[in-house]
C-alpha cells in the first residue's frame, strides 16, 4: 500500500446515483488508521457514510482489525470491506470507503456489493508491497573477513543496515525469517570463533 496518507490509493464509481469513493493507505498503528478516516472525512463534509476497515501486523500473525459501517445498516459497509482486505491477504492497511448518498436505496445485498466494489478498486490503485519478516543481528567480525561475510549474507536475502569501523567490523543486520537459521549455520561453519553473531 502506498505510504503516504496525504496520496492513498483511489477509485470511484456510481451506482444507482450514488457514489462510492474507495482510498487505501499503509499504516503503522490503528490510531494511523482511525487520523486517516477523519482525514477523508474531513476531505468528503457532504459525504453520507465513510466507512472503513483496517489489519493490522498479519504478517506477524497477530493481526488487530478495526471496522465501521458509519451508520450503513449492520454488516452492510465495514465487513464488506474487510473482506477485501482479508481476501487479498493484507496487511498494515487501512480501506475507507465513502458514500454521496443519491436517494435510490439499494438494499442490503446492493451495499455490499458496492462497499465490497469501491474498497477492489483501492486496492487495484494501490501499490501493494510484500511484507518480509524479518530477523535482527549484530556481528563483530575482522576486516580480512568482510567480503566472505557480506557473501553469505547477499545469498540468504539479508540486508545492512549500519556498519561501524574501529579495530574490527561491526555491522547490524537483518536476514528474512524463513532463512535465519540457515544462516546462522553458515556462519559458524565460515568463520567458525572468528565472527560474533548475535540476535537483537
Amino acid at each position: 500500500m502506498r505510504n503516504a496518507a496525504d496520496a492513498p490509493a483511489h477509485d470511484s464509481f456510481i451506482e444507482k446515483k450514488s457514489e462510492f469513493i474507495g482510498d487505501a493507505c499503509h499504516i503503522e498503528t490503528l490510531d494511523e488508521a482511525l487520523a486517516f478516516v477523519q482525514v477523508i472525512r474531513d476531505q468528503n463534509p457532504k459525504a453520507r457514510h465513510v466507512a472503513f476497515a483496517a489489519i493490522l501486523g498479519a504478517a506477524e500473525g497477530s493481526a488487530k482489525e478495526r471496522m465501521s459501517d458509519d451508520g450503513e445498516p449492520s454488516g452492510t459497509a465495514g465487513k464488506p470491506i474487510l473482506d477485501v482486505i482479508r481476501m487479498g491477504k493484507l496487511t498494515d492497511c487501512v480501506i475507507t470507503v465513502t458514500r454521496y448518498f443519491g436517494g435510490i436505496l439499494l438494499g442490503s445485498g446492493g451495499l455490499i456489493r458496492a462497499y465490497s466494489t469501491a474498497a477492489s478498486m483501492a486496492v487495484k490503485a494501490a501499490d501493494v508491497k510484500r511484507i518480509v519478516p524479518m530477523r535482527h543481528y549484530r556481528i563483530v567480525l575482522e576486516y580480512p573477513w568482510l567480503g566472505r561475510f557480506e557473501q553469505l549474507l547477499a545469498q540468504a536475502g539479508g540486508n545492512e543496515e549500519d556498519k561501524e569501523f574501529t579495530d574490527r567490523v561491526s555491522m547490524r543486520l537483518s536476514v528474512p525469517s524463513v532463512n535465519a537459521s540457515d544462516f546462522e549455520v553458515r556462519i559458524r561453519e565460515a568463520f567458525n570463533a572468528r565472527a560474533r553473531l548475535s540476535r537483537l
